[in-house]
């Protein structure tokens, strides 16, 4: 296990800034990042929010062990479902913000209205079915709902969103949040039209070059 203060101070300062942006309010939500000698991850604590420092991270293994001053998060079950499904992957945000569980709570997903949805990898970003926190059917879920995905729906729960770094995915949790919001806020005015999957296509290819490269 390295000490990867870095790491560590660039994921305190990932919380604080969700909680500056109004993702996360109190102790909801968590995050996580890889460590760097590649293996195991770095997560925040259970119960506690944007008051968190360095030393208040719990180190994880790969195998389920567990080092720190205070206990993980309830959700660290889905985090290292996630770790280990996708290799390519290097942090999990999850948040409780306000429209992208509100339509959580609705159990539907995230539909082409907007061509922005395929910066989650695909032509809508999925709605997991609900199981209790921190259970081994939510972490199922989750990873089912991501495959092929960097974000997902948490039904009757929140949001998910992973990266390759902390600042890719915290960027993705933003982008989700605004199109829920948007797309909540079209539904007052009526039921918006959706692109159709080949034109969702040519935008999903066209995102695997967007962006500075390593973004």
């Amino acid at each position: 296990m390295a000490d990867d203060r870095a790491l560590r101070e660039q994921l305190v300062a990932a919380v604080r800034r969700l909680d500056q942006l109004g993702l996360n309010r109190g102790s909801t939500g968590n995050a996580s990042v890889r460590g760097s000698a590649g293996g195991g991850y770095w997560i925040t604590p259970t119960g506690m929010g944007a008051e968190i420092g360095v030393d208040d991270l719990v180190w994880m293994g790969d195998d389920g062990s567990v080092r720190g001053t205070w206990r993980p998060s309830s959700e660290a079950p889905f985090h290292r479902a996630v770790y280990a499904a996708r290799a390519d992957l290097h942090a999990v945000v999850h948040a409780h913000c306000v429209h992208a569980t509100a339509l959580a709570c609705l159990r539907k997903p995230l539909p082409a209205f907007h061509y922005m949805v395929a910066v989650a990898g695909g032509d809508d970003i999925r709605c997991a079915p609900y199981a209790t926190f921190g259970t081994q059917a939510l972490s199922d879920h989750a990873v089912a709902a991501l495959e092929g995905r960097r974000a997902c729906l948490l039904a009757n729960h929140g949001m998910i969103a992973i990266g390759g770094s902390l600042g890719a995915a915290l960027a993705l949790a933003v982008e989700v949040e605004t199109l829920a919001e948007m797309y909540w806020r079209a539904q007052q005015l009526g039921e918006p039209v959706l692109l159709s999957p080949a034109e969702m296509e040519v935008v999903v290819a066209k995102f695997r070059t967007y962006g500075q490269p390593g973004s």
